[in-house]
């Protein structure tokens, strides 16, 4: 009774909070994939970069002559199709938009080109490429959508395989990648990695944003010290967490305090100067909210 009333209240959470700012969440869907169709028809087709189903398409086009959104709209139809059945309801509803607007948008963009005048350049279609699909997914992702492909094939070959969706991308998109070196060869496929590096950068950078605060963690003997230094000299609050050695077992006291990134400097030294032997770990922090 207590683990049915507590699924139906995760289903709740969830519920609520795909509800929340729908319309700012199909804005993003929509921009994100439009983003991604009009990259697709003007660098990535041109410049054969080939990445899970989009290079599917690209592939059979260079190879037979096919409409790469044809066979894209196809491909995710049958993914979508294998993960209601292997993956469930649940998993498929945020990939059905994404997955079939996709192919539609590229369908709608494929006259793009003409209206651009550009000397092909491999590398500069390569870095535009990434960058404008690397932003268009991450305000897919962001609104809580995917667009489907290889990323719902990921989620199938983790759950049956039992690897991670790391290892299952490694192989998934991996395969498909390595397959058009037959059809390319090594040089457009050293163009596609590099457009896979910088693609994940930039939808990483589009969802977390970029990092404006760092947060230390800091363990120290000086305690008292670097409280006052931190509170009184930078002015911002810290808190102070019970911790333990892995090793030794020794309760010691860790200070986490979050620091402007323009500060980082001031804060590392003084730290430094007040104890020389401090340990401290230092990350970005995309986004803060509550306290002062």
């Amino acid at each position: 009774m207590f683990n049915k009333k507590k699924e139906k209240s995760e289903e709740n959470i969830i519920q609520k909070i795909y509800q929340k700012d729908r319309w700012v969440r199909y804005f993003y869907l929509f921009v994100g994939v439009f983003m991604v169709a009009v990259a697709f028809n003007l660098f990535i087709l041109p410049t054969k970069i080939v990445y899970g189903m989009n290079g599917v398409g690209v592939i059979l086009n260079s190879v037979l002559g096919v409409d790469p959104s044809l066979v894209i709209f196809i491909g995710n139809v049958i993914l979508l199709i294998l993960s209601f059945i292997l993956l469930g309801k649940e998993k498929t509803a945020n990939s059905v938009l994404g997955a079939l607007l996709v192919p539609i948008m590229i369908k709608l963009t494929e006259t793009f080109p003409r209206f651009v005048v550009a000397e092909y350049d491999p590398l500069l279609f390569t870095l535009f490429a990434s960058v404008l699909t690397g932003f268009g997914l991450g305000l897919v992702f962001k609104g809580g959508y995917t667009t489907g492909g290889t990323d719902i094939l990921n989620q199938i070959v983790s759950k049956y395989a039992k690897m991670s969706i790391g290892s299952a991308m490694f192989w998934t998109d991996g395969l498909i990648v390595f397959s058009g070196v037959f059809v390319f060869g090594w040089t457009e496929i050293m163009y596609s990695l590099i457009a896979l590096y910088i693609i994940s950068i930039m939808t990483d950078k589009v969802i977390l944003g970029i990092s404006s605060s760092k947060a230390f963690y800091i363990i120290t003997d000086h305690e008292t010290a670097v409280k006052k230094f931190i509170m009184n000299h930078l002015s911002h609050g810290v808190t102070v967490l019970d911790g333990r050695g892995g090793f030794t077992g020794n309760h010691q006291k860790v200070i986490m305090c979050i620091i402007p990134t323009k500060e980082y400097f001031i804060a590392k030294e003084g730290i430094h100067s007040i104890d020389p032997d401090a340990f401290f770990l230092v990350t970005d922090a995309y986004e803060v909210s509550g306290g002062e």
